[in-house]
């Protein structure tokens, strides 16, 4: 065959391999609104910005199963879109926390529109704090002159820790211990990115931008129960309240707001599977790294990710123990003020994969092998979404309970975006659920449902103790 005729043929193969499927369909969309309050009532007070400490949004910073239709969804560091004091980044004392939410489908009877409606139904709010004293901002990293102004600036420390005598984790940016690397684990700086469940569904692991950093906890009092030891070259060794200092200060370790993004958990429980969301200073070519934990010994290996069409990556959700979907994107689209680009879902294969914990630089040759899953941006087009209304925030995403449709098993796979806690340019709350079938993922690829233990939400956690704590009391009465 003459290279005229072979050259189109090759191209089309090469597009063919990163084609996304098109038969993955958009079965529903939810929407949470934003504008009002979560349910920590006692979190209402007025941050440093003006804003309700208790402001509802972001949560599709991170989202994660629990089992039936009940789902965990992480808002990031809070409300920092209002400017307020450029020397911690216009960031507050919002308590790091997460959001329980009831995301039950049902049928589309109607007979337009898609196969099914989703109505979301916030649940619960838990506060995510520390058993042990952490670190927070005095307020002498908070004094200086930025663009001919003065600012000064208070302690960092939540008004509720002294009401509830408790440590809360915030997202102030000076909430850090300075003669330290930024993984230290007494930081009470955390800017929440990723969450999933445990398999007995009693705990949550959380990974962050801030350390970066990994912790459990437990998932009725939102007290961190572990902290987990992540390689030393993903951290920093100048941590900085003001992000332009703090990556001109460090040649090394994690870009700063751009830390552990997503975060997976094998079907067994077993592991935890970390992505960065951009390169690491030590690296380059668009080559970021993912981190596997034992979550038993804690051991850890390193896998490189090449970027292909999007900026970063904001989320990695397991198929089976080796294979994973990885969420690429830009920011552009709603939020931003411009159209959506790219918004793709890769498969990966860490099977056979080299660990890259001891290399730098241009990790390419050793990069993940990776194919075009999902097309988000021209799926929710076919939808009659445009682009400019497609969230430039699409960050969380977990697969839910799988449904029969016409006769074939179908996985439902929802994507959330964080819209930054401002409604007025980004949008709402947003829950997008596609259906994926095995046929979709492709040969050689699999799906295994990770296996989550019901348990009572935190909420009703809590009134079950008391409860129980009541009917104890009376027994012992009724024996004196």
């Amino acid at each position: 065959m003459s290279p005229k005729k072979i050259l189109p043929l090759l191209l089309l193969a090469a597009f063919a391999t990163q084609a996304a499927n098109a038969s993955i369909s958009l079965l529903a969309i939810g929407t949470l609104d934003g504008s009002g309050a979560d349910l920590s009532a006692k979190t209402s007070g007025l941050l440093e910005n003006g804003l309700a400490g208790n402001l509802l949004g972001g949560v599709g910073s991170g989202l994660a199963w629990a089992g039936g239709n009940t789902f965990i969804a992480t808002p990031d560091r809070g409300p920092n879109a209002t400017a307020y004091n450029p020397l911690v980044d216009d960031t507050t004392s919002y308590i790091a926390r997460f959001q329980t939410i009831k995301l039950a489908m049902t049928q589309n009877t109607s007979g337009s529109g898609l196969a099914y409606n989703l109505a979301p139904v916030l649940s619960a709010t838990t506060l995510l704090s520390s058993a042990t004293p952490l670190a927070y901002g005095t307020g002498a990293l908070g004094t200086g002159t930025v663009g001919g102004t003065s600012y000064s600036l208070g302690s960092g420390v939540p008004l509720l820790n002294a009401i509830d005598k408790t440590n809360y984790f915030t997202g102030r940016s000076d909430n850090f211990d300075a003669s330290k690397t930024s993984s230290n684990p007494n930081n009470a700086r955390l800017d929440p990115e990723a969450v999933r469940v445990s398999n007995d569904g009693k705990s949550v692991f959380v990974s962050d931008e801030y350390g970066p950093y990994v912790y459990q906890f437990d998932r009725a009092s939102g007290t961190r129960i572990k902290s987990f030891e992540l390689p030393s070259n993903l951290a920093i060794s100048k941590p900085s309240a003001q992000s332009s200092i703090e990556i001109a200060g460090n040649s090394s370790g994690r870009v700063t707001n751009k830390g552990m993004e997503g975060l997976a958990i094998s079907p067994d429980g077993k592991t935890l599977v970390g992505i960065m969301q951009a390169p690491l200073a030590q690296d380059s070519n668009k080559n970021l790294r993912i981190v596997t934990i034992d979550i038993a010994s804690g051991a850890t290996h390193q896998y490189a990710y090449k970027l292909s069409s999007g900026s970063g990556v904001s989320e990695i959700v397991a198929l089976n123990d080796h294979q994973f979907l990885v969420d690429e994107r830009d920011g552009k689209g709603l939020g931003d003020g411009t159209s959506a680009v790219a918004k793709q879902i890769f498969k990966i294969d860490l099977a056979g994969a080299q660990d890259v914990s001891a290399m730098s630089g241009d990790l390419s040759s050793k990069a993940v092998k990776k194919s075009l899953l999902l097309d988000v941006v021209s799926t929710l087009n076919a939808n009659g979404i445009s682009s400019n209304n497609i969230p430039s925030k699409i960050e969380g995403m977990a697969f839910g309970e799988d449904l029969t449709i016409k006769g074939v098993k179908t996985h439902t796979l929802f994507i959330a975006n964080d819209n930054d806690f401002v409604v007025g340019s980004a949008g709402h709350n947003k829950f997008y659920v596609f259906g994926v079938t095995d046929a979709d993922l492709g040969a050689g690829y699999s799906y295994t449902a990770q296996a989550v233990s019901a348990v009572p939400e935190p909420s009703s956690y809590a009134m079950l103790l008391a409860g129980l704590a009541f009917v104890g009391v009376a027994v012992r009465r009724r024996k004196n």
